[in-house]
C-alpha cells in the first residue's frame, strides 16, 4: 500500500461494534494504546474487517487536534 499520509499506524482489529449503518472499529496499534474510529458499516465489510486482523490507521493531520493539561 503506498500513501502520502505521514501519520500511519498499524495495528490490530481489537473490537467491531457493527450498527445498520455505522460501524466503530478499534484498532489496537501498542500494548493498551488504540485507535477507535467510526467507518460506514458497508466500508467496514468491504474491508472485510474482522477482530484479530491486521489493519492500518490513516490520520489526516487536519482531523487531529493537539492539546494539553
Amino acid at each position: 500500500m503506498k500513501t502520502s499520509a505521514r501519520n500511519q499506524f498499524s495495528g490490530i482489529v481489537k473490537d467491531l461494534t457493527k450498527g445498520p449503518v455505522s460501524t466503530e472499529v478499534t484498532l489496537e496499534i501498542a500494548p493498551g494504546i488504540h485507535v477507535v474510529a467510526v467507518i460506514s458499516t458497508r466500508s467496514a465489510e468491504g474491508l472485510g474487517l474482522a477482530v484479530a486482523k491486521r489493519g492500518y490507521a490513516l490520520i489526516n493531520a487536519s482531523s487531529v487536534v493537539p492539546a494539553v493539561d
